[in-house]
């Protein structure tokens, strides 16, 4: 593998100290090999003046087979957002499409500065997206939805417990690990309203044996919260864990509806939390008690969720809106710049058990990182680098993108995938989904 050069950057390292290190960092052999300094030399060398270079985003929230939904979605809560329009075009989903959605939802995460990402798919063609990781130099930790009961839920994601579970089991065995390392499985029961009991249950223990994470939802909207309760006569957050689903390697997206005892739960069994604040207020779910879960030492990473409720896949959206819901219930000193940046990097690598590779720039890691341009109009003056990046930055500031030592996106162009063939597929492949699902 050749080696790589940024030099004159301003490096935004997020170490322990959130050092800013102004110089050069070498990248050799896929990983970070010297940070500061100058005079070095490297097979490609990429010139970072008025750039801010970062960890890449670790997004732990997202929905690649959802992309092709976007805008197709829009303006329903969530029960209805899923039986009337999500779920229908999941069920209509195939290989083709699958792929072709995959890849646009990779393309957007890339061109924004993200390089790994925590996702859950539909029921079917799961090992579609795995493919077009492993070629795309992604990195990501995914999953199969498991979906074994549910009221007006489509044949084709219906399940069987055990055929659920099998399926799950031989996508572990054939892709954890895959691509060098940068794939990853989870298991992905969608919610506690579309799992039984038994599924729960099977997935907790499955977990711990294997050693994987699980990814799922919990408390995004009220009418599911009530619905957890009237099934199990528990709490959403309190039945997870009497079904042994909380813990260090879970992962619970948007708990925007959470009891002082449900914080609790989450704080002494190490439980991460996943923010998506774009999506919990496009779908009128609330605002998630961030600031809460900080002060009580919970784990809080971000996602934008995915296009069928977000309709973007920006982190640079997601630290933004993040920081100004929390200011405006708490005040302007909550969650500041800083604070939000490590949640889109290092915490939300430590939340995967990533974070001895990614998440920061340190000698040693995985070299996955973006180069951020901050000499535009709305960028500038950069008096604060991490100030501007969380509140001026968009995506399309993004100018080069390197994932496991290898350039994937370089002066705004993508090196790993046809961004023109990428959006063609995916139209036509949305046309014809829409038409299969009759939505």
């Amino acid at each position: 593998m050749s080696s790589i050069l940024i030099e004159n950057g301003t490096l935004v390292t997020m170490d322990t100290r959130d050092s800013i290190v102004h110089g050069d960092i070498l990248i050799a052999d896929g990983r970070i090999a010297e940070i500061g300094g100058t005079g070095h030399t490297a097979d490609t060398v990429i010139d970072a003046t008025d750039c801010a270079v970062i960890p890449g985003f670790v997004q732990t929230h997202i929905h690649l087979c959802q992309t092709l939904f976007r805008g197709a979605a829009d303006d329903l809560a969530l029960i209805d957002w899923l039986k009337q329009r999500v779920w229908p075009m999941e069920a209509a989903h195939s290989v083709e499409s699958v792929a072709a959605s995959a890849r646009l939802g990779i393309a957007e995460l890339i061109k924004g500065g993200t390089t790994c990402a925590l996702t859950m798919e539909t029921v079917n063609h799961t090992a579609e997206v795995f493919k077009i990781v492993e070629g795309t130099g992604f990195r990501a930790t995914g999953g199969k939805c498991m979906m074994d009961k549910g009221d007006e839920v489509p044949a084709a994601l219906q399940e069987e417990t055990g055929n659920s579970i099998d399926e799950s089991i031989a996508l572990l065995e054939a892709w954890h690990g895959a691509g060098d390392g940068r794939i990853r499985y989870c298991f992905a029961p969608r919610f506690a309203i579309s799992c039984t009991r038994e599924l729960l249950q099977k997935v907790a223990s499955l977990a711990r044996a294997r050693g994987v994470m699980v990814h799922t939802h919990a408390s995004e909207n009220r009418t599911e919260c009530e619905l957890v309760q009237a099934e199990s006569g528990l709490r959403n957050i309190a039945y997870l864990d009497s079904v042994g689903l909380t813990g260090r390697h879970v992962a619970l997206a948007h708990c925007v509806h959470l009891s002082v005892d449900e914080i609790e739960t989450l704080k002494s069994t190490g439980t991460n939390v996943v923010h998506c604040p774009s999506s919990n207020l496009k779908l009128g779910s609330g605002i998630a008690p961030v600031a809460k879960l900080l002060e009580q030492g919970i784990s809080v990473s971000l996602g934008a969720d995915g296009a069928a409720c977000n309709n973007r896949l920006d982190m640079f959206t997601e630290m933004r809106t993040a920081a100004l819901l929390q200011k405006v219930l708490h005040g302007p000193e909550v969650l500041p710049a800083r604070r939000v940046l490590r949640m889109a990097t290092i915490d939300g690598a430590r939340a995967l058990g990533l974070d001895a590779d990614v998440g920061s720039l340190a000698p040693g890691k995985r070299a996955d990182l973006a180069v951020v341009r901050l000499g535009r109009l709305h960028t500038t003056p950069a008096t604060d680098v991490v100030s501007a990046l969380v509140y001026s930055a968009e995506a399309d500031d993004v100018d080069t993108v390197i994932i496991d030592g290898r350039l994937v996106m370089r002066d705004r162009n993508l090196l790993t995938i046809d961004e023109p063939e990428t959006i063609a597929a995916a139209n036509s492949e949305a046309q014809k989904l829409l038409a299969r699902a009759g939505v």
